[in-house]
Order: C-alpha cells, then sequence, then structure tokens
C-alpha cells in the first residue's frame, strides 16, 4: 500500500493579501527555510511559450522562507520531461500551519526552458505595482540571483 504524503493547500495572494488563486499538492520534503512539494496543473490544456502546460502535468515546486521567490519544475504528464522552470518573484513564503503556505506574488517572473534559456514575463505589471523601494530593490534582487543560479545549474533539479 503506498504512503500517503502529508498534504499541503498553497495560497498565492496579491499584495493586498487577498487569495488569487488555491490548490493543494503533497509535501516531498520540509526544512526550516523551504517546502518542497508536488502538484499537479489543473487547467484545462494552455499554450505557454514554447511549450503547451497539460491539465496533470506534474510540478516540483519549492518554497523558500527566507528568499524573495519560489520555482516550479514542470514536468510534462505523458512523458515526464522536464518542460521547464517557472520562478515566480515574491515576498518569502509564510507556513500558516503545517498544512497552509502562502505568498505573496510581486508579477515579475522568469521563465527557464531547459536548453538554459531565460525570458523575464511581466515586467509592465512589476513596474506597476504600488511598492516602497526596499521592496522593488528585494524583488529586483530575487531576480538575479535566480538568473545567477539558472546560469550556474541549467537544470536543476528540484526532486
Amino acid at each position: 500500500m503506498p504512503v500517503m504524503k502529508p498534504q499541503i493547500t498553497v495560497f498565492k495572494r496579491n499584495l493586498a493579501g487577498e487569495v488569487t488563486w488555491q490548490y493543494s499538492g503533497s509535501i516531498l520534503r520540509r526544512e526550516p527555510n523551504f517546502v518542497l512539494l508536488e502538484a499537479r496543473f489543473n487547467l484545462p490544456d494552455t499554450p505557454f511559450m514554447d511549450t503547451f502546460l497539460k491539465n496533470n502535468d506534474r510540478f516540483v515546486e519549492i518554497f523558500y522562507t527566507d528568499r524573495w521567490y519560489n520555482i516550479f519544475e514542470m514536468h510534462d504528464r505523458d512523458d515526464g520531461r522536464v518542460k521547464g522552470w517557472y520562478c515566480n518573484v515574491g515576498r518569502p513564503a509564510m507556513l500558516e500551519a503545517d498544512d497552509r503556505l502562502s505568498y505573496v506574488d510581486l508579477a515579475l517572473d522568469l521563465w527557464v526552458t531547459p536548453d538554459g534559456t531565460q525570458t523575464v514575463l511581466d515586467e509592465d505589471e512589476f513596474a506597476a505595482l504600488d511598492l516602497d523601494t526596499e521592496t522593488r530593490q528585494q524583488a529586483r534582487a530575487a531576480l538575479e540571483e535566480l538568473h545567477k543560479l539558472f546560469a550556474a545549474n541549467k537544470n536543476p533539479d528540484l526532486s
């Protein structure tokens, strides 16, 4: 009989703290400064950048409590291949309970393909946010950290 992994609900929040998206996943690993979880893409098949996000694609997601970003490693539902990494710049994740995690999304994103190509997304949305100087600097520093992480290791293994 398979061992059931603990479940967690992820809450994506906007600057006002309102929940803009929520979903559940299975905790793969928990450490003092991060939670690694597995979730399934739960929307209809959608074209995205140079690939398709398919309903039931496997996402391995890492949320840090001490870093201004999270990373989603996307695996194809049919053959398991890595499609790429979607990185959200946002405030550090907060563990609200053993089974609840939330983060405030700051709109700025980085898409990384398996060949290492990096594309910054939603800079216009980020620029339009009403952020104080420190938060804006933290977000830009997080994006730079992500650039360096993927430049040094084009295919990080989150699992």
